[in-house]
């Protein structure tokens, strides 16, 4: 009795430890990385809503300012996640929101292409290492069995940040003449000012470790210290066995060509990602021509907005589903295929309602599959050669970042029709490519896995969102 009593006690105490850390803390970090999506796709609403035509800039010009933010992300992205290990995740963050801030506001005054596409790199360099940063934090704030929950709810901030941040975006716009400003440069200031803010507050408001959470009782920071210093001391332990097998790891990640194909389907992911991103918008203000229909700036904010919602579900319910069955093949290959198929086919849908229905199913698509995706690579990696090919996986998701809105914008100018408007029925077509090679992939990754016994997406194990 006395064993039952103690174990429902722990649970108890369990449970609602881990409730304060998801409200205390995942809505505070969520919000953190709402404002961090909409300030790097804040270039989408502004491009077709003024700023195209008052710095005369090309489909072209505008892609390659969009993309080149994921170069100065990438060159920053290790050295920053150092700085993190060694100043703290609570400082660091709190550091990155308000640099990027700070080049977030400059948008306000920029006068020519150089200048955005220069601001644009260097809001990729102080944007450098949030998101894992940010991972990392929940990560250390909970035990393994419950970060999947925790980070699923983070990540439904990417698509709610449209859902919220579109509809803002139109406001902004439409708020043209205040301080004397064109309405994209009041947007850009309106969503770049409140990172400093934020950023401060995080110094404040976030914690570094348990011992430090007053909104803790002592018993449930007792029980959380002690839960997440067993499972450090279980991680030391297998890296004290693995430390003379630290190169061969390292190695092994990236001369491993499973690791090679994972990259190539994140990579078609996170293109289609980003072209949605950058020139949903775009493709929105065309409905004018192409329909005759007319919306006011903030009509098209909650239009662009429209998909995310059903992408904020979709990614919920899959997750729930990948827990519940373990994840499959299919998890992550049929939404490639339904993302390929729908995306060009949206151009031909006959009414802006049409449309953006085709549209949401291509969001629902790619939203559902990325938080669940991350449990591919530690099926067959540990260690240190888990943590080489989860770098180099996101690092060849981030070019894709880079080439999506830049190959988009210059396609695009390429097929322009016989009025000189940019066509986007063949960029759209080079994003289904991608998607449908990410789901071909994904297949033969699967095939390959089972008929040598070394990976098996499809075992029944539950997985774990990482």
């Amino acid at each position: 009795m006395t064993t039952s009593r103690a174990e429902t006690h722990v649970s108890a105490i369990e449970k609602s430890t881990i409730k304060k850390v998801a409200w205390r803390l995942v809505p505070f970090v969520a919000f953190m990385f709402f404002i961090n999506y909409l300030d790097r796709s804040a270039i989408g609403f502004a491009a077709p809503n003024g700023m195209n035509d008052d710095l005369a800039l090309t489909v072209t010009q505008v892609g390659f300012a969009s993309g080149v933010f994921f170069i100065g992300y990438i060159l920053l992205e290790v050295p920053s996640n150092l700085a993190l290990a060694r100043f703290g995740a609570r400082r660091w963050l709190s550091r990155i929101m308000v640099t990027w801030g700070i080049v977030a506001v400059l948008f306000t005054w920029v006068g020519n292409f150089e200048q955005l596409a220069i601001l644009r790199f260097i809001l990729g360099v102080a944007e450098a290492g949030f998101f894992p940063g940010a991972i990392l934090f929940l990560s250390l704030w909970v035990p393994a069995r419950h970060r999947g929950k925790i980070l699923a709810l983070f990540y439904l901030a990417q698509p709610l940040t449209t859902v919220i941040g579109a509809p803002l975006a139109g406001l902004l716009i439409g708020a043209h003449g205040l301080f004397g400003l064109e309405g994209w440069r009041v947007m850009f200031l309106g969503v770049g000012a409140p990172a400093i803010i934020i950023g401060v507050v995080a110094w404040f408001y976030l914690k570094d470790k348990p011992s430090d959470a007053k909104w803790l009782t002592k018993e449930e920071q007792v029980w959380l210290t002690e839960e997440l210093a067993a499972e450090k001391t279980k991680t030391e332990s297998l890296q004290a066995v693995t430390a003379g097998k630290q190169r061969g790891g390292f190695m092994q990640a990236f001369t491993s060509g499973r690791v090679w194909i994972l990259a190539f389907i994140y990579f078609g992911f996170i293109y289609g990602l980003y072209t949605l991103a950058f020139f949903l918008p775009t493709i929105i203000n065309g409905f004018q021509e192409l329909y005759g229909t007319e919306y006011n700036v903030f009509e098209k904010g909650l239009i662009t907005a429209v998909p995310y919602i059903p992408a904020a579900i979709a990614l919920w319910l899959w997750t729930k589903d990948v827990s519940k069955r373990g994840l499959r093949t299919w998890h992550i290959a049929g939404p490639a295929v339904i993302g390929a198929l729908t995306i060009p086919l949206a151009l031909f849908a006959g009414s802006p309602v049409a449309t953006i229905a085709v549209i949401a199913i291509t969001a629902m698509a790619i939203f559902a599959v990325l938080p669940n995706f991350w449990t591919l690579p530690t099926q067959f990696l540990t260690g240190v050669a888990a943590a080489a090919g989860v770098a180099l996986i996101n690092t060849v998701g981030n070019l894709a970042g880079f080439g999506a809105p830049y190959i988009t914008g210059a396609v695009a100018d390429l097929t322009k029709d016989s009025s000189g408007e940019p066509q986007y029925f063949v960029p759209m077509a080079i994003v289904g490519f991608f998607l449908l090679l990410s789901a071909v992939l994904m297949v033969v990754l699967s095939y390959r896995g089972k008929k040598d016994g070394s990976f098996n997406p499809d075992a029944k194990a539950p997985a774990i969102v990482h």
